[in-house]
């Protein structure tokens, strides 16, 4: 009985990740609200708490990033994400730099995370959306989605790539990272994914081919996909999938100015939600990326504005929306999981949308970041630094961190202190071929 009952408090406290079986330093959560600290002290504090959420919560297996904080029968401890975890890695890296753990954990933990990757299912190099933790197998996102997810493979690899750059130590370790990396990208076979067509597909299943048809057009959060398909040494896209594929959809093109003064280059009406301002751009530096379809400064800084001059001028009244509390973005609402924007307001406010745009509206983001610290505050603050959405309409805080939001908060943050993984990225050889090969002009 007293075997069983030990055998149980260890399978429990693995399923939950529990810090006294993790095998590295814990961070200590700050959960009191201060008033006067500096914007860089606030920004590294947000930082190092929302990075628990990739560190004390990793799977204790795979140190893969899980779906989500809270678990439910829809999400169970074993899902891991292989989006999130490449925005993960990249905040690890952001991690071991700010000294929130050593250089050494983080690449321990980042060769763990690519040592279950490569025993984990793929097809045709590409991993799928969700993961079991514990076992590699793939677990399905939905019903006809239990294979290939091209894009989030494309997140995963751009936190690769970045890592492959980071890891430069002559040391066993960071050795194997680099080899490892490589191994699994070029496995990836990306042209494959275009079923001789051109276009990118966006899902593959071994049971169900290519049935849930979804062609990747643009503009959205998939920009990142192409580039990395074009990138590729093995099985690269040619430019023609990225002309006629990508571009070939009639929200691609916008051109209006919204508000009298903000001009999109790309997209529907108001842009859309934010994330597709940031996932693409963790790595890729839209600071002088050009190309003949759009400037992807202008693109970022503008559809952030737009944003925010929504939630100023608030057509719905929506209780709290303001100069200092803006940010609509896909994530969790107090109905479910919504793409929200300005065309799909459901009165809620996602932090991740305006923490993420530190790059682009640096004075904007910080307003609403102190709004969130220090008005909000417990409301909202937690020990994986701030939920995933809330709104003060419908008197709804999330309990939940998603994997997807918080990774975007930590590494964005970090491109706008310090450029940190932009450099990195932008530096790998195989992505200066594929912006290259894709006619991107590049601030050098």
């Amino acid at each position: 009985m007293v075997k069983k009952i030990l055998l149980l408090v260890v399978y429990t406290s693995l399923c939950l990740g529990l810090q006294s079986f993790a095998q590295h330093t814990p961070i200590a959560a700050d959960l009191t609200i201060k008033k006067n600290l500096t914007d860089n002290q606030l920004l590294t504090l947000v930082q190092k708490q929302t990075f628990r959420y990739f560190w004390d919560l990793a799977h204790p297996i795979s140190g893969m990033a899980r779906e989500r904080s809270t678990t439910s029968k829809n999400f169970g401890d074993n899902i891991v994400t292989t989006g999130g975890t490449g925005f993960g890695i990249m905040a690890t890296i952001v991690a071991a730099e700010r000294k929130f753990i050593p250089h050494k954990e983080a690449a321990a933990h980042t060769l763990k995370i690519i040592d279950f990757l490569l025993k984990a299912d793929r097809f045709h190099g590409a991993f799928p959306h969700w993961l079991n933790g514990e076992t590699g197998k793939v677990i399905p996102f939905s019903k006809k989605d239990n294979g290939a997810d091209i894009v989030e493979t494309s997140y995963l690899f751009q936190g690769l790539l970045t890592a492959q750059q980071y890891y430069k130590g002559n040391n066993p370790i960071e050795k194997e990272i680099r080899i490892k990396i490589i191994q699994l990208w070029d496995g990836m076979e990306w042209d494959w994914f275009t079923q001789n067509r051109n276009v990118l597909y966006w899902h593959w299943s071994p049971n169900y081919n290519w049935d849930m048809n979804m062609p990747i057009h643009g503009w959205n959060e998939c920009l990142i996909t192409y580039v990395m398909a074009a990138a590729s040494p093995t099985h690269a896209i040619n430019k023609t999938v990225y002309t006629e594929g990508w571009t070939n959809s009639k929200t691609f093109i916008n051109g209006k100015t919204y508000y009298d003064k903000y001009t999109l280059p790309l997209g529907p009406d108001y842009g859309g939600s934010l994330f597709w301002t940031q996932y693409s751009f963790m790595g890729l530096n839209p600071r002088g990326l050009k190309d003949q379809y759009a400037d992807y400064w202008q693109q970022s800084v503008n559809h952030t504005l737009i944003n925010r001059q929504y939630c100023i001028e608030n057509p719905l009244k929506n209780k709290g929306y303001g100069a200092d509390c803006w940010g609509l973005t896909a994530s969790d609402s107090w109905k479910g999981y919504a793409g929200h924007s300005p065309t799909e307001d459901l009165g809620v406010i996602t932090p991740t949308a305006a923490l993420s745009a530190f790059p682009y509206t640096p004075q904007y983001s910080m307003q609403a970041l102190r709004h969130f610290y220090e008005d909000l505050g417990p409301k909202i603050w937690g020990e994986y630094g701030f939920v995933d959405a809330f709104s003060e309409q419908h008197d709804w805080y999330a309990k939940s961190h998603l994997a997807i939001d918080q990774g975007p908060i930590i590494v964005m943050i970090e491109n706008y202190r310090s450029g940190l993984l932009w450099k990195l990225f932008m530096s790998n050889p195989d992505v200066k071929a594929g912006l290259n090969k894709l006619a991107f002009i590049t601030d050098k």
